[in-house]
């Protein structure tokens, strides 16, 4: 039994042809105009979910980065404010010596217990450094300043630890609490800010017992809050190298990640212009030929 192929079938056929060629040219140049071999999700389920799970990655790697610029300035803020205390105190044990000194009058040391004073104040200061409007020394009171310059010398902070994520899991600390590096204004604590005080109180005293106590204990406690405040200072430098080494690695992660998404995502440039040229091709070579097949006039029907 012979099947009678009629015109409308043929156009029918030529005109699916078509549509098919035109498709594929049009997905091509779409390739070509975007960059991306991925349009949408259908285009390749396989591949759109392992782009999805890459930039997600490099969110998390960008996220980590920023952490790590930001625990930097953090460091930067806190060394530069502590570096500024080591030198008051350093010219605080200058003055120690000159007042603990025989020699010096009443008045000598009175100007001494002055200039301690304003160095006590100009030490609160400089704890009182923040970084993008937060105080860098109050703990997780970020808020709050850790203390008041030409009042008392309690703490106004608290101890709580400051965190910053800077890999998957992987959290470092990046505070210093400013009590635990010059007290919190209780007597006999033994830390920086006591210690000046009763040096303030024994310059102006200026007893033998005074001057003894100044020659002994308090030079002592001073070169004691030295080697603390160097040792709180090897930490944020430990803290800063910890930092570095993370802010390269993640640079390094970014990079890999980024080349891993453009080749799941990127066209093929060159091959999808040939095709795009091919495909062109095609498409003039069917309509020429659809145009050719499909010719239907009434010359036809009188034959």
């Amino acid at each position: 039994m012979s099947m009678r192929i009629t015109n409308s079938m043929v156009a029918r056929t030529v005109l699916n042809d078509l549509t098919a060629v035109s498709g594929r040219l049009t997905a091509t140049q779409r390739k070509l105009s975007s960059g991306r071999e991925l349009g949408r999700p259908s285009d390749d389920p396989f591949r759109t979910a392992r782009a999805l799970e890459l930039r997600k990655d490099l969110e998390a790697s960008r996220q980590h980065r920023d952490n790590v610029r930001e625990a930097l300035a953090w460091q930067t803020v806190s060394d530069t404010a502590l570096g500024k205390v080591t030198d008051a105190v350093q010219r605080a044990r200058e003055l120690v010596v000159q007042g603990a000194n025989d020699t010096a009058g009443a008045t000598a040391r009175g100007n001494l217990a002055q200039e301690i004073t304003a160095l006590i104040d100009s030490i609160k200061q400089e704890a009182n450094a923040s970084y993008s409007g937060r105080f860098v020394f109050s703990g997780t009171l970020t808020t709050t300043r850790p203390y008041t310059v030409g009042g008392v010398d309690t703490f106004a902070g608290n101890a709580a630890t400051i965190s910053r994520e800077i890999g998957p899991g992987v959290s470092i600390p990046i505070n210093q609490i400013g009590s635990i590096v010059l007290g919190n204004g209780a007597g006999a604590d033994t830390l920086l800010l006591d210690t000046l005080r009763d040096v303030v109180t024994h310059l102006q005293g200026g007893t033998p017992a005074d001057l003894n106590i100044l020659r002994t204990t308090d030079l002592q406690q001073l070169d004691a809050n030295l080697d603390l405040l160097s040792s709180v200072r090897a930490a944020v430098g430990a803290t800063t190298n910890r930092l570095d080494t993370a802010a390269l690695r993640l640079a390094e992660l970014e990079e890999s990640t980024l080349s891993l998404l453009s080749e799941t995502e990127d066209a093929d440039m060159a091959k999808t212009m040939v095709d795009f040229s091919m495909q062109q091709a095609v498409y003039q070579s069917a309509l020429k030929s659809g145009a050719n097949i499909v010719q239907v006039s009434l010359l036809d029907f009188l034959r």
